[in-house]
This record gives C-alpha cells, sequence and structure tokens, in this order.
C-alpha cells in the first residue's frame, strides 16, 4: 500500500515529464519516445513473461521496467554486458534475449531457480560477487548496477574505466534516503555525462562530447 501511495506521489510530481516533453535533444528525445515509452509487442515479451512465475520470491523489478531494459539493450547494442547483483536473473534473461552477445553477471550466490532460468542462455556467465573485482575485465559497454548492496564500491571501481560508449544502468536509486543521496551524486560527478532518471533506474552516460544534462522522464 505504502509503496503505491508513493508511486502516485511521484508520478504526479514527474507529470510534467512524460513523453519527452520539454527535452530538445533529438537523440534524447528518440530515447524517451521511443525506446521508454514504446508500446510495441516485442517477439520475446511472452516467452519472457511465462518465466517470471518461478522466481517472482527474489530481487526483480516490475515487469515493465524489464521490458524497458530489454528494449534499451536492443537501442544500445552492447557489445558485452556486465550486471553486478543477479537478483532473481530476469533483467539477466531479458537483456541476453534482445542481444546475443556474452553477459557476465555476479552474485554472491544463486538460487537453483535461477540457475535454471539461466543455464538456457549459453551467453550468460555467472560468476560469484566477491569476486567480481579479481576476474572481471572491464569491456563491457553497457553495465547493470543491480541487485546489490555494494553499488558505491562498484560504481567507484567501473567509473573511472568508463568509455564514450559505456553506459550504467542503476538499479532502484531511490530505495533508501542513503542510495536517493548517493544518487544525486553520481547525477552532479564531473565524471558522468548525461543521465537519466526514470525512478526504478538511473541511466549514466559517459560521452563528455556531450553537454552534461539530468533529465527526468515519467515512467511510473
Amino acid at each position: 500500500m505504502v509503496n503505491w501511495f508513493f508511486r502516485g506521489w511521484n508520478w504526479c510530481r514527474r507529470f510534467r515529464h512524460r513523453c519527452g516533453y520539454g527535452v530538445h535533444s533529438p537523440s534524447d528525445f528518440f530515447l524517451i519516445t521511443f525506446v521508454v515509452y514504446e508500446r510495441m509487442a516485442f517477439y520475446a515479451y511472452r516467452t519472457l513473461h511465462d518465466k517470471r512465475k518461478a522466481v517472482l520470491s527474489l530481487p526483480h523489478y516490475r515487469e515493465k521496467v524489464d521490458k524497458f531494459l530489454f528494449r534499451f539493450t536492443n537501442y544500445w547494442q552492447p557489445s558485452s554486458i556486465l550486471e553486478i547483483g543477479t537478483g532473481s536473473g530476469l533483467s539477466t534473461v531479458y537483456m541476453a534475449e534482445a542481444k546475443q552477445v556474452p553477459v557476465h553477471t555476479y552474485d554472491c550466490c544463486l538460487h537453483q531457480d535461477v540457475k535454471n532460468l539461466l543455464a538456457s542462455y549459453p551467453q550468460i556467465v555467472y560468476h560469484t560477487e566477491d569476486a567480481w573485482q579479481k576476474t572481471i575485465d572491464f569491456s563491457a559497454d553497457l553495465v547493470h548496477i543491480a541487485h546489490t548492496p555494494y553499488y558505491k564500491e562498484v560504481f567507484e571501481a567501473l567509473c573511472s574505466k568508463a568509455g564514450s560508449r559505456t553506459c550504467f544502468v542503476i538499479a532502484s536509486p531511490y530505495a533508501t534516503k542513503e542510495k536517493k543521496e548517493w544518487w544525486n551524486s553520481v547525477i552532479a560527478d564531473s565524471r558522468t555525462g548525461v543521465t537519466f532518471d526514470l525512478y526504478d533506474v538511473g541511466i549514466v552516460f559517459f560521452d563528455k562530447e556531450r553537454i552534461k544534462e539530468h533529465r527526468i522522464v515519467n515512467f511510473l
């Protein structure tokens, strides 16, 4: 009940940030209009929907957000994907279904149902979370800082290595007061470029050729 109350309140606060209103950058307007708000029923949605039931007791996004991650991966066309904090594995398979590239996901331990879910995707490679700093090969241009309590450490470790084609997707930037304050510091960080706030996820680009801007999008 409280969750829906706050979602409703934030939807009202973000009302004027819908459908790309006031966005003058053509690329940002395209991202908001044709990726964030795209309503087309993509080929994989039904199959992916059927896989949700077995792992819904584990950390996951709303299905609407996972569908966005599918579209965003398809839009960004990464050469490889890195994820810290596998959670239910749903976001992992949505991204893997969108683009047939290596997906390296790190978590401390996986429930058997998650292992079963990931097993049908040979391009997904699972690593234990405590090994990510030792084994990580930072060649991914799409980084999902997902269901992990170590979001600050992950961001700091990877931020300095990010290039103009790197994008970070940050899970639940408003999950706690501490994470909200940290998210605001990421937006203001001189190392980051254009940022998007979709409430459920934050998106961080690192193209320093672009003027630094922050976009709030009503995706509730």
